[in-house]
């Protein structure tokens, strides 16, 4: 079905928590899927997305003014096809595509409020590809190229010359990144901020991409947010927040070491969160929970998991208060 046809609706979802048991119970049942893809030298290759048909996203349009475009992180597990290892998700295939589905779905409804929400399926690389450096080089283009590609088809069909607000967790936010890196005059015009959130901005990243701006409050426009949550900056986890320079407190929207605290929407613990300037982390103090380490790359102490759910209710406030400043300015 083609997209100008018809706009997918919304569906019910509990709200996201990322991503424990159910990353367990995706890498059980991709094993058990075997799907239409071209063979590589050593690997299977997704069929490439067709960004017109409708099955390719999940849109939830509520008449707004304002768009938010959301990417969603790492949901996908090693598989095969046939007897042939397959490293990317399958967006055509039910089975892969309902993991990324919950995780559209738990973020439309944890941070969209009265925004329209655009979010695309892509060949995002399968978690085992973060296990090095060397693998992420390699596998990474294919799924930046597709939400290249559904990013230019959103500005060209979708988005209706609306204000925009940019947001991916993780892999997705390292597409944010690369989008920045890649957008036009015309279109930064429109947009409102960018959410790097689980990812780094690096120096590289500032050269390749002179329109990232950080963000220094709660309400300037046009700017890229960006945080990881730490227990101690010790307990950070190289691939995703080394060499990072920008950084922002998610709660007091500060950019200084002024602390906050706040009760713990997850756990009955009263939280302390501070920038740690240094480090350029988000410390986090009184997090008593512990099933929060990321399958694979995850270590004790690192909140990457958390890093919606945990300020799911700041980070709704803010998209909303982005938002209603970008009104004004139009």
């Amino acid at each position: 079905m083609r997209l100008e046809e018809t706009l997918l609706k919304k569906t019910n979802s509990n709200p996201i928590v990322m991503k424990q048991p159910r990353l367990t119970l995706m890498l059980l049942a991709a094993l058990l899927f075997a799907s239409c893809c071209k063979q590589g030298p050593n690997e299977a290759i997704p069929a490439v997305p067709d960004y017109a048909d409708s099955t390719q996203w999940y849109i939830v349009n509520r008449q707004a003014s304002v768009d938010l475009f959301y990417i969603v992180s790492t949901e996908t597990g090693d598989y095969t096809v046939g007897d042939i290892p397959c490293h990317y998700a399958d967006t055509y295939s039910d089975s892969i595509r309902a993991f990324l589905l919950g995780e559209m779905t738990g973020v439309d409804n944890l941070l969209s409020g009265e925004l329209n929400y655009f979010s695309p399926y892509y060949r995002q690389c399968t978690l085992q590809s973060f296990t090095s450096d060397s693998l992420v080089e390699v596998r990474t283009p294919l799924a930046m190229g597709d939400v290249r590609e559904a990013f230019a088809y959103y500005l060209a069909h979708l988005n209706e010359g609306r204000p925009f607000i940019l947001a991916g967790f993780s892999q997705g936010a390292m597409a944010v990144v690369d989008l920045l890196k890649n957008m036009d005059d015309e279109a930064f015009n429109r947009m409102v901020a960018a959410y790097v959130i689980g990812w780094k901005v690096t120096e590289e990243d500032l050269d390749a991409a002179p329109r990232i701006y950080a963000a220094h409050d709660s309400n300037d426009v046009g700017v890229t947010i960006c945080y990881n949550s730490v227990r101690t900056p010790d307990c950070a986890i190289p691939l995703i927040s080394d060499g990072n320079v920008l950084a922002i407190n998610p709660m007091n929207w500060c950019t200084d070491a002024t602390p906050i605290t706040v009760a713990s929407p997850l756990s009955p613990d009263t939280l302390t969160i501070v920038l740690d300037t240094v480090s350029r982390l988000v410390t986090i103090d009184g997090y008593s929970r512990k099933d929060y380490i990321l399958p694979l790359i995850g270590k004790e102490g690192n909140y990457h998991s958390l890093e919606i759910s945990l300020y799911a209710q700041s980070l709704r406030r803010n998209i909303a208060l982005r938002a209603s400043m970008a009104n004004l300015l139009n």
